[in-house]
């Protein structure tokens, strides 16, 4: 057999979207302006937040990295879809594939982490607000991120030890737009059994206790808004948790639908639509979830626009 091991052709070439000329021009185009958003909707998240002292709160102290974590999450994936859309050279190192894969790994399990942190904070807020202030403190919201980024290093250090020690075979063309386990894996030789199991036994671990604590938290929530007597009431509670539902909702469906299936399954027909909706489009969306029907974030645009634009008194 003619093994392609990592000295006598460490390169892998990422076979990309399409093959047509026309259609990548397109798609190139269509991503720059949705990493530009990305890029424009996280940065003006984390620096509204950041400027407006009204809005230094549990809630969007973890909106601020989750605004973070989309933009490094983004960036780990689209810039190099982007080069290889515009160039005949769609060959990524070795180590370069790899060192995608781990942070694209390390990014989405701290951000399902993230979304269940953000979703008890809801809980305390609508089921226990009289000791919101004295449960969320600073010290917790910072251990319950602290663990957020330590979960999804575990996993993806775990991920990475166990692709490790995979063998290449014959070739070397990854059926996909990026670095990531199931289209590698499908090209190894190797037994790839005992991996495959380790990593969904991981990858379904973040995926179950994340979606556990987010179901607990919503359950107890909706119990929490069922007994409100006024509409209005019931109106102003539910509305602070539909923004970070509607997040859950898209960013959860596609990570299943994707990573929860046999690796040796992956197909690029069939996963690429929701591999570049949770890769590239939902960094884009979240900015635009959190802030266009959110009163707090879009007063206080109104509150730091009117502060600059003050005329002072001599």
């Amino acid at each position: 057999m003619n093994n392609l091991n990592y000295t006598n052709k460490p390169d892998f070439i990422l076979m990309g979207l399409t093959d047509s000329k026309e259609v990548q021009l397109v798609l190139s185009v269509l991503f720059l302006l949705i990493y530009m958003v990305t890029v424009l909707g996280n940065i003006g998240m984390i620096l509204i937040i950041r400027l407006d002292v009204q809005l230094h709160t549990p809630m969007y102290f973890f909106l601020t990295h989750l605004s973070f974590l989309d933009l490094s999450y983004s960036t780990v994936i689209t810039p190099k879809t982007l080069s290889n859309l515009l160039t005949s050279t769609k060959n990524i190192s070795f180590m370069g594939c790899f060192t995608q894969m781990y942070f694209f790994v390390l990014l989405a399990a701290s951000e399902c982490f993230l979304l269940s942190s953000m979703a008890y904070d809801r809980y305390v807020a609508i089921c226990n607000p009289l000791h919101y202030s004295v449960i969320m403190s600073k010290r917790f919201c910072s251990t319950l991120l602290t663990w957020s980024y330590v979960f999804g290093a575990v996993d993806s250090t775990v991920n990475m030890l166990c692709m490790g020690t995979l063998d290449f075979c014959n070739s070397n063309v990854v059926h996909d737009f990026f670095c990531d386990s199931p289209p590698l894996i499908a090209l190894s030789c190797s037994n790839t059994h005992n991996i495959e199991f380790i990593i969904f036994i991981f990858a379904g671990s973040t995926l179950l206790l994340s979606l556990i604590t987010i179901s607990a938290s919503y359950v107890s929530i909706l119990s929490a808004i069922l007994k409100i007597n006024s509409t209005s009431g019931k109106q102003k509670a539910f509305s602070t948790c539909a923004s970070h539902i509607l997040a859950v909702t898209i960013y959860y469906g596609t990570m299943i639908f994707t990573h929860l299936k046999s690796n040796k399954s992956f197909s690029l027909e069939k996963d690429q639509v929701a591999s570049v909706f949770y890769t590239i489009v939902i960094p884009m969306l979240n900015p635009l979830i959190y802030s266009l029907r959110n009163k707090e974030v879009n007063c206080a645009i109104e509150r730091i626009i009117k502060k600059r634009n003050k005329v002072p008194d001599y």
